[in-house]
Formats: C-alpha cells, sequence, structure tokens
C-alpha cells in the first residue's frame, strides 16, 4: 500500500528532498509568522465539528511545508490540509480504525527515508525550522489513519477485471513511447474519374511545406468532416495506427506531408504537425474492439447520431438500441491495428473507451458510422507482473474513492474559519 500512500499526499508535500535541501530552507524559506507573545497559539483558527485547529497547529504545518518546498499559498494550504485531517480522524474513529505505536514508527521511517534520513536525523533537521517532533508525528499518524480507513471501507468494492489490467500493461513499464499531432485531408475517389483526380490533387498536395497552406487546402478540398477544422486531428499515440500509415508519418518533420495513402473510396493525406516522446512504452500486438452502428440518411443522421451518443455509455448499450433492427446495422469485432480500415483506424485513434465518432459515412454517403470503442487489448510484456498491474489499478481506484468520501464528509461536516 506505500504506492497509495504517495498518493494520498502528493497533493500537499513535494517528498524529493535531501538533508542540504531541508536545512537550506529551514534558514532561507521561513514563512514568518507571529511570534507567541503576539497571538495565543492555542486559540482555535478554525471549528470542524465539535473539534478545533490551533494557531499553534496551523504555524506548525506551515513551517513543515516551507521546509518541504510545497508551492502556493501556504497558509490556506495549510489550513485547508489540517481541516481535512480532522473530517478523516472523525472518520477513523466512526470506522473503527487506530495505529499501533509500531504502525506509526514504521510510518515515520517510511517518510523520513524518502528524504535519504533516519527519523532521528529527520527530526533534529526540522527542528532547526521550527517544526516539533510532535507535529511530524501527526502529520504521519493523519495519513496513515486516513489510508486504512479508506482501505477498510472501500477495499471489497474494488474489483479488477482481466480487461481492464489488459488495457492497462502498456502503462506498466517506463520506455519511450511516441505520440503524434496530424492533420488530414481525405479526398474522394469513389470512381475510377474521381479517383484519377484524386490522385493528381494529391500528388500536387504533398508538396505543401507550411501549416497555413495545408490548413487551406484541407478547407477547400477535403471530404472529411475534420476540414471544418481545418484539417486538424488529436494527439493520437503511434503504437494505435496501421502500420502502413504510422510507417508514412514517422519519418514527417513538423510541416511536412505524407505521400497519397489509398482509404476506403478515396485518397489521404496527412501533415505533420507535432511530434513528442512518451513515458509510456509502445504497445506491441495492440487489438482493437470496437463496434459500428449504421445510420441511414449519411450526413443528415448526425442529430440521430448525437442524440444515441448521450443516451450510451458502453458498447454494450449498442445491442438494447439495435435488438429490433436488421442483423447488418451493429458490427463489434475485435482486429489487430493492422486489419483495421485505415479511416476507422484513424478515428479510434483518437478516441478513449467509450467515446465515439460520427465522422465517417460508407461508400456511398448514404449511411453514417456511429463508431464507438469499445477497448484496447495489448499483450503483456514477458517482464510485467499482472499482480503488480492489479495492485496499481486498485491503489488508483482507491484514490478516487478516497476524494470522493472526503468530499462526502465534507458536505456533512460544519466548518467555520475563525480567523483570517
Amino acid at each position: 500500500m506505500k504506492t497509495f500512500l504517495s498518493l494520498l499526499t502528493r497533493r500537499n508535500v513535494y517528498l524529493a528532498v535531501n538533508f542540504a535541501v531541508l536545512l537550506s530552507a529551514a534558514v532561507l524559506a521561513m514563512v514568518p509568522t507571529k511570534s507567541a507573545a503576539q497571538q495565543n497559539l492555542f486559540e482555535p483558527v478554525a471549528r470542524v465539528n465539535d473539534r478545533v485547529v490551533t494557531a499553534y497547529e496551523l504555524s506548525q504545518r506551515i513551517a513543515f511545508m516551507t521546509l518541504l518546498r510545497a508551492p502556493g499559498d501556504l497558509r490556506a494550504t495549510s489550513l485547508e490540509r489540517l481541516i481535512e485531517e480532522r473530517l478523516q480522524q472523525d472518520a477513523a474513529r466512526l470506522t473503527g480504525v487506530s495505529l499501533t505505536e509500531e504502525q506509526l514508527v514504521t510510518g515515520m521511517e517510511e517518510f523520513a527515508g524518502r528524504a535519504n534520513m533516519d527519523v532521528e536525523t529527520f527530526i533534529k533537521a526540522i527542528a532547526q525550522g521550527g517544526v516539533a517532533a510532535e507535529s511530524f508525528r501527526d502529520f504521519v499518524a493523519a495519513g496513515m489513519l486516513w489510508r486504512e480507513t479508506v482501505r477498510k471501507r472501500f477495499v471489497a468494492r474494488v474489483q479488477i477485471t482481466e480487461a481492464e489490467i489488459d488495457r492497462a500493461i502498456a502503462l506498466t513499464q517506463p520506455g519511450a513511447g511516441v505520440r503524434v499531432l496530424l492533420s488530414e485531408i481525405i479526398l474522394p475517389a469513389d470512381t475510377p474519374a474521381a479517383k484519377q483526380a484524386a490522385d493528381a490533387r494529391a500528388e500536387q498536395l504533398s508538396k505543401i511545406t507550411t501549416l497555413p497552406a495545408f490548413a487551406a487546402a484541407a478547407r477547400r478540398y477535403s471530404a472529411s468532416p475534420s476540414k471544418g477544422r481545418s484539417g486538424r486531428l488529436e494527439w493520437m499515440d503511434l503504437s494505435n495506427l496501421p502500420p502502413q500509415l504510422a510507417a508514412a508519418v514517422l519519418p514527417l518533420a513538423p510541416g511536412e506531408v505524407s505521400g497519397p495513402l489509398p482509404v476506403n473510396n478515396g485518397v489521404a493525406l496527412f501533415q505533420m504537425r507535432a511530434i513528442e516522446e512518451t513515458d509510456i512504452q509502445e504497445a506491441q500486438d495492440v487489438s482493437i474492439e470496437y463496434a459500428a452502428f449504421f445510420l441511414p440518411g449519411g450526413a443528415a443522421a448526425r442529430p440521430e447520431a448525437m442524440r444515441l451518443q448521450s443516451q450510451l455509455d458502453t458498447c454494450d448499450d449498442l445491442y438494447g438500441v439495435a435488438h429490433d433492427l436488421p442483423e447488418g446495422r451493429l458490427l463489434r469485432e475485435v482486429l489487430p491495428v493492422a486489419d483495421l480500415p485505415a479511416d476507422y483506424a484513424v478515428e479510434l485513434a483518437q478516441l478513449d473507451d467509450g467515446e465515439v465518432s460520427t465522422n465517417l459515412t460508407t461508400a456511398n454517403g448514404e449511411t453514417l458510422v456511429f463508431l464507438m470503442l469499445c477497448g484496447r487489448t495489448r499483450a503483456l510484456p514477458e517482464d510485467v507482473s499482472r499482480e503488480d498491474v492489479v495492485a496499481q489499478l486498485r491503489n488508483k481506484r482507491l484514490v478516487a474513492l478516497a476524494g470522493s468520501y472526503l468530499e462526502e464528509l465534507r458536505a456533512d461536516a460544519h466548518i467555520e474559519i475563525l480567523t483570517e
């Protein structure tokens, strides 16, 4: 559960500190606060239900956040966090969660270890910044109590499916991936004469070298709905594109245009607008599960498609829409990316699970394709443990549930700020 702890505390602290940084922060970066003679350190600054946050606690937290180089308005952030901790402590008490001394010591050792120190050295270092050992202890205890409360309350509800594990595999290892930002021009070629004309125009357009020129050509010539956006597409992982298209666009520099590529009853050109490496390992053996629901009327059926889109969450929902219709109206299949029709592949590459494209029509233009991405599956690298992936997914789900639960606690609480 160490990953869960780091996720829960990431919003408040930067833990990548070393001894030298900590000492310099203590000397140079302290936030001025009133002296004990100027204020009553035990005066309440906030009330949370029947508990209070004192001025002393707030001053200690500001000093601690300063040492940890937390960003933003430290007073506001510190007060907000102390209020949340009161809510979390109440939830722990109601759930029957408590800590043993051994657990707390382990938690303090883990936290200090992130600054490359043992607990004793860490406490001496923060003392130079005016932070008491008891304040550090309380900070760690609050986080551990909340983590255990969330685990006890929600872990039975977090069920990870095999499909979720498969789709997360590509994210489990560091490595260099690539994503591209493209623009497109689709030239219609549904007859031999149109194909000849499209080939000739595509040869001319492939010599374009600037973004404005390609955008103008897309608005003038393209048959794709993206013409209204000057042909601009969203960021896409290169691994989500068919191999022939990926091979055509990867060598391009920004501004350069691919050679003509055949698509369903058309000819396509793609311009590279930007390319970047990501922290996601390039996927191997990607397969795509998608659903295509065919709506008569072509482009005129888009209002109906938008209405459907607002009512559907997953591909399974389409079965309810199509159950009384002829069998050919709904197609659902799983294909390797290399086997996808090129126009389908480009649209699906821009979608997340459950998202829809209504940009395509069938060859004659008389039927609109309601294209929904059901999911992506990637081969498991040999050195990736499925158990590790499950743990990561479970931790991520618990963090989301923890955030929702905290909002519920806040909504039900009486919170009063007593001083600015």
